[in-house]
């Protein structure tokens, strides 16, 4: 049974939008003092930069082919990876370099032939390298209809990065969210805090503050990623990396003030924290969507494409379709006005519930008694 008190009178000394910014900054200071808070962004920042200059370690850890070779002839070898060249004087001086095995293998011009040109032959000991073989052969022209796909591997990926990320952020933020609206129910501060501001206020001012939050850490990793990319050389990457992570800061910024809002809502519904794991489900399961589905479904453009539109998903789905240069350019730009539209929606319904839930204490509040008031 919920127990129903009048709800306090707020001072008229603060407009609507001092409300909010007061109750955002008691929500941001109290975060940011946190150590837990600070501790776990560090180690993130930490995670994703030590994730990429390790991948990148172990990629460019492959085993090199060390090779003697004359004058015009090392020169052009020194342009290729994975070849590491010894510039030698003469060809007797090479054969010595093989046989003694200081040199894995010699490219030396065959005899009557001008050097640097395509007569070369490999001097190995007793079995040429694979790589300079390839590299040394004669390679057709190759002309390509269509533009080549994005690695599956890479593809699955960055998926993968944008679903975690997305995840992990929600999750976190809305909890504490959620904790805070619970806690103030529980201990009866929020009858102190809605003498100052209105419930409306309230609620704002928790939305934008962990929303601040949340997309100053996105960005702050994000920032961390661009940099390890460039310290490891991986420019290309960034470059094609790059429009669609802007993209998913974009989407997050709005979607998670959707998540954040329903998250608030959600627990205004109860006034015990044991009692906050029922309530949370339905919008727990709302934030794993996104992350499921590319883990099951990344490869299928057709269930991708749909995860674009879907207010939930949108926030991962459209990025990812735009890594993968699958979204036409005005795409984002409706996916984003779809996304805004639920938000603004979904934050009235939310309101309200919370507006009418929150000085209700004992059992858990009905949802459609929270709509009526």
């Amino acid at each position: 049974m919920t127990t129903a008190t009048s709800t306090p009178a707020p001072h008229a000394a603060l407009s609507m939008r001092a409300a909010v910014g007061l109750v955002a900054e008691r929500e941001i200071t109290s975060r940011v003092r946190s150590k837990s808070f600070i501790i776990s962004t560090a180690i993130l920042v930490i995670i994703v930069a030590a994730g990429i200059i390790i991948s990148n370690l172990v990629a460019g850890n492959g085993s090199t082919t060390s090779v003697a070779a004359i004058g015009p002839v090392a020169e052009s070898l020194e342009t290729i990876d994975s070849i590491e060249v010894e510039a030698v004087a003469s060809a007797s001086e090479a054969e010595r370099l093989v046989r003694d095995g200081e040199v894995d293998a010699a490219v030396l011009p065959i005899e009557g032939s001008v050097a640097g040109e395509a007569a070369l032959e490999i001097v190995a000991l007793d079995d040429a390298p694979d790589l300079l073989v390839q590299v040394l052969s004669v390679q057709p022209e190759v002309r390509l209809l269509q533009e080549a796909p994005v690695d599956e591997g890479l593809a699955f990926l960055i998926a993968f990065a944008f679903g975690i990320v997305f995840f992990t952020a929600a999750i976190t933020f809305g909890g504490t969210i959620a904790q805070s609206v619970v806690e103030e129910k529980q201990t009866r501060i929020v009858e102190i805090l809605l003498t100052a501001v209105p419930a409306r206020a309230l609620l704002a001012g928790k939305v934008v503050g962990n929303s601040a939050l949340a997309l100053g850490q996105i960005v702050l990793i994000a920032v961390t990623a661009a940099l390890s990319l460039m310290l490891t050389g991986q420019d290309v990457l960034l470059s094609d990396l790059g429009p669609a992570a802007i993209w998913f800061i974009v989407f997050f910024a709005v979607g998670f003030v959707l998540l954040a809002a329903m998250f608030a809502a959600s627990a205004s519904l109860v006034s015990r924290m044991e009692d906050t794991g029922t309530v949370l489900q339905p919008v727990t399961w709302l934030v794993m969507l996104p992350y499921f589905l590319i883990i099951f479904f990344n490869d299928n453009e057709l269930i991708v494409g749909i995860m674009s539109y879907v207010p939930f998903s949108s926030p991962v789905g459209m990025p990812t379709r735009i890594f993968l240069e699958q979204a036409q350019w005005w795409e984002p730009f409706v996916s984003l006005v779809v996304l805004a539209a639920s938000a603004v929606l979904i934050v009235g319904i939310g309101a309200r519930i919370y507006e009418n839930s929150l000085l209700r204490t004992g059992g858990r509040v009905k949802l459609g008694e929270a709509l009526k008031g």
